[in-house]
Formats: C-alpha cells, sequence, structure tokens
C-alpha cells in the first residue's frame, strides 16, 4: 500500500510540474486561466485570484489547469461550426504562436524541472550501490542456443573490464550504461586479466524484452554477505554481515553466480556451508528457501558504495545539465529501439507498472536513510519527467505535439484550420493512445501476473 501511495505522488508532482509550465505560460501569454487545481476530484480547499481560482484536490494525482475556451472546441463540435467561438482572454483567440508557446510550456517546465533535480542531486551527491568492474560470463553458466558477444569475442570470467571506447568504466553500472545504449554498434574494450592488458572488440545485440544492448555478462559479486533478512534462512543458519562464504558441501565458490548455479543444480533441502568471519573458519547448517520466484538465502550481497557529488556549484550545475542531455538522448534511443523488433508487451511500461516502479525506488531507497529515500526518489522522477517531456512534444494528435502541428500550419497558412479537420486529426490521437493504452495494461497484467 506504501508502494502504491509513494508511486501516485511522485506521479502526481511530475504532472503537476507539467501543467504549471501551461499555467505559467498561459498568464505570460495574456490567456486567463479560469481554474488551477493541485491533484483531481473534490474540492478540499481553494480560493480565488483575480480570474483563476486556485484549488487543492482530494487526488493526489497530479492536477490541471483550465483555460478560458477550454469548452470552446466542444461547442464548435456540438454545434457544427467552421472555426472556434473567440472570446478575449480566450485560449483559441490567442495568436498561434502564442498558442505553441503554452503547449511548449508543459513540457519545458518538465525538463526544467529534471535539470534542476539532476543539479541538486550533484551537489548534495548520491551513493551508488553498485559492483566492481569484474565480471563474470553468461555462457559459463547458461545453455543458449547462440555464443552470446562476450564469449565470442574472447572475454573470460574474472576479466575486469576497464574501458569502452575510451570511456572509463570504474564498476559494473558503468559498463551497462554503454552497453544498454550501444545494441548494433562497435564498441572498444579494455580488459585487464591477471597482469595483462588486452584490448577486445564487440557488437551488442538487442534484448527484445527491454530494449537494451547486452552482451551476456553478470557482475562479479564476491560472496561476502551484505545484510541478513529477519528470519530469513540465513538468519536461522547464524549467518552474519561481513561473514564470507567460501565454500558449500565441500565444493569452493569464488562468487554469487557460482553459488546460485550450484543451488539450482543440487536444490538441496540443506546444505553446510563454510564462511570466513573475522579470520576464523565456521560451518553452518543452510536450509534454502524454493519458491516460482527461485532460490531465497534472505541474503543481500555487499556492493561497492560509490558516492557521486560535485566539488562546487558550478560543477554541479554542468553535471546537472550533462545529465539532462544524456537521458534525454536515453529515451530518444529508447523510442527508436521499439522499431527495431523490441517487444511492446515487455518494453514498454502503463501506468499501474509506472506507478509500483516509482514506489518501489521510494520504497528501497528509504529503507537506507531519508537522503538515499529523496535522491533516489527524486533521480527517478527527473527521468520520468523527461520521458513526459519528449512523449509530450511527439507529432502526435491529442498530445502537446499534435497542437504544435496544427498551430504551425495555421501560422502557415495564415488562417485557422477547419474545426471539423481538427476533430478528425484529434480522433486519430484518441484511438492511438487508446491502442497504446491498451497495448501498456496488457503488459502491465503480464508483468504483476509473473
Amino acid at each position: 500500500m506504501l508502494t502504491i501511495l509513494f508511486g501516485l505522488i511522485g506521479l502526481g508532482i511530475v504532472v503537476f510540474v507539467h501543467e504549471l509550465g501551461h499555467f505559467t505560460f498561459a498568464r505570460l501569454c495574456g490567456v486567463e486561466v479560469e481554474e488551477f487545481s493541485l491533484g483531481w476530484g473534490p474540492k478540499l480547499w481553494g480560493f480565488r485570484r483575480g480570474k483563476t481560482t486556485y484549488r487543492l484536490s482530494m487526488l493526489p494525482i497530479g492536477g490541471y489547469c483550465k483555460m478560458k475556451g477550454d469548452e470552446a472546441y466542444r461547442k464548435a463540435i456540438e454545434q457544427n461550426l467552421d472555426a472556434f467561438p473567440l472570446e478575449p482572454g480566450s485560449y483559441h483567440s490567442a495568436h498561434p504562436l502564442k498558442r505553441i508557446i503554452i503547449s511548449i510550456g508543459g513540457p519545458l517546465f518538465n525538463v526544467i524541472f529534471a535539470m534542476l533535480v539532476f543539479i541538486t542531486i550533484a551537489l548534495v551527491g548520491q551513493t551508488i550501490h553498485t559492483f566492481p568492474n569484474r565480471i563474470i560470463v553468461a555462457d559459463d553458466y547458461l545453455s543458449t542456443p547462440t555464443v552470446l558477444p562476450a564469449r565470442a569475442a574472447g572475454l573470460q570470467t574474472g576479466d575486469f573490464i576497464t574501458t569502452i571506447n575510451g570511456r572509463a568504466t570504474a564498476s559494473f553500472g558503468d559498463i551497462q550504461k554503454v552497453v544498454s545504449m550501444s545494441a548494433g554498434q562497435d564498441l572498444v574494450l579494455s580488459v585487464r586479466r591477471g597482469e595483462t592488458d588486452l584490448t577486445l572488440r564487440l557488437k551488442p545485440s538487442l534484448d527484445t524484452d527491454t530494449g537494451a544492448g547486452r552482451i551476456g555478462i553478470y557482475p562479479w559479486v564476491d560472496p561476502v554477505v551484505g545484510s541478513v533478512s529477519p528470519d530469513g534462512p540465513a538468519y536461522i543458519a547464524g549467518i552474519k554481515p561481513g561473514d564470507r562464504i567460501i565454500a558449500v558441501a565441500g565444493i569452493a565458490i569464488n562468487h554469487y553466480i557460482g553459488l546460485t548455479a550450484f543451488l539450482q543444480e543440487q536444490t538441496p533441502a540443506g546444505l553446510d556451508c563454510e564462511i570466513l568471519r573475522s579470520g576464523e573458519r565456521l560451518t553452518v547448517r543452510i536450509v534454502p528457501g524454493y519458491s516460482e520466484a527461485g532460490i531465497d538465502l534472505g541474503i543481500g550481497w555487499q556492493t561497492l558504495d560509490l558516492l557521486i557529488r560535485s566539488d562546487n556549484f558550478i560543477m554541479a550545475i554542468g553535471n546537472g545539465i550533462k545529465e539532462t542531455f544524456s537521458n534525454i538522448g536515453g529515451t530518444l534511443h529508447g523510442l527508436a529501439t521499439l522499431f527495431k523488433g523490441v517487444n511492446p508487451l515487455k518494453a514498454l511500461s502503463g501506468p499501474a507498472r509506472i506507478t509500483w516502479l516509482v514506489g518501489q525506488v521510494a520504497t528501497d531507497g528509504f529503507e537506507s536513510g531519508l537522503q538515499s529515500g529523496l535522491t533516489s526518489s527524486f533521480n527517478f522522477l527527473a527521468i520520468l519527467s523527461i520521458g513526459l517531456f519528449i512523449m509530450n512534444l511527439l507529432p502526435i494528435p491529442v498530445l502537446d505535439g499534435g497542437w504544435i502541428v496544427l498551430f504551425l500550419l495555421e501560422l502557415v497558412r495564415g488562417r485557422p484550420v477547419k474545426v471539423k479537420t481538427v476533430f478528425r486529426y484529434q480522433l486519430i490521437g484518441v484511438f492511438a493512445l487508446l491502442a497504446l493504452f491498451l497495448l501498456t495494461t496488457i503488459g502491465d497484467i503480464l508483468f504483476f501476473g509473473k
């Protein structure tokens, strides 16, 4: 329940920022705003200032900006008019250039919000929980019909990937970030293998479930316990944070994947686990938990924790702007992959899954403390806000980008587009969005049904 609440509030913030952009530019362009609401539904509180009613509504899911003339479209359709009824101060009586500015205002505020969030996070710092740049080749533990790019290129389990295309990769997260954006592109890897430095080349394949590039590697996770779930198998066995698992059932364990592979093959009811604690070897008996979700030991593995923080305000601004454009590029890249054979049922998220994801990020973050919760939550909201920025500027009828196309056409022609033409144009957008909503909802049902 808390996850859903966090998710709704988070989505509400992003949508409210969008509507605030429309409100601000409507006022600047001389268009009267009749009502501006934080939230939807019945009014909890409100006041009137000038010609605008400001209200706080019951449901914390965004908000809305009602401009003078919003009803003109409906009236024009009902009365079969050729043009929109024009009133002083109304949206449709404004110059088309002003209407373009108002339409851009919402998406613009989304990207400004994201940039401010990234700048703030760069200034206060964010702890990233990741793993070292040492890798495990997936082919060593998976039966795949084809050899994955990592194995084909000559990578071996235990290698360290130090750079990709000259870009330093200090952690596995850095490796993932580059690879995920590089499906079908040639990459040059600098690899450290023991005392030897190698240069390898590969081309990530496209993961049709996510739209990301992949090469077939896992992070090398040392079997050092970072946390133990209360009342879980490890807790009952007496395992503690800081313990290193060195063997199970007499089999040496070098990394987490090796332990998981052993448990999947043997599925033992119980096994002797040899651990190293403060230099002392101990043997404990652990009974793994098994379910449809997989094997549960009740263990969180020790991570590589990196504090990412700018040295000063100027650097924070630069890093925030850089992160903003990086995410814009990533979002556009993700849209492009939809036309390359990606499964939209798995790659696209609908309202339910997005709400859950926002809430899950917030819940997980706050478990590590207030600052961690706030930075991780707002970082995700900034990424989501950039998605809304791009989505709304697409030239799809009904969306802001669709209206901008109509207003540009009006500017070029020197006269308004006929109401019937606008209606047919918008109808295309309605059906397109309904189809998208249906598709993503089916995807959400499949996701939660796992």
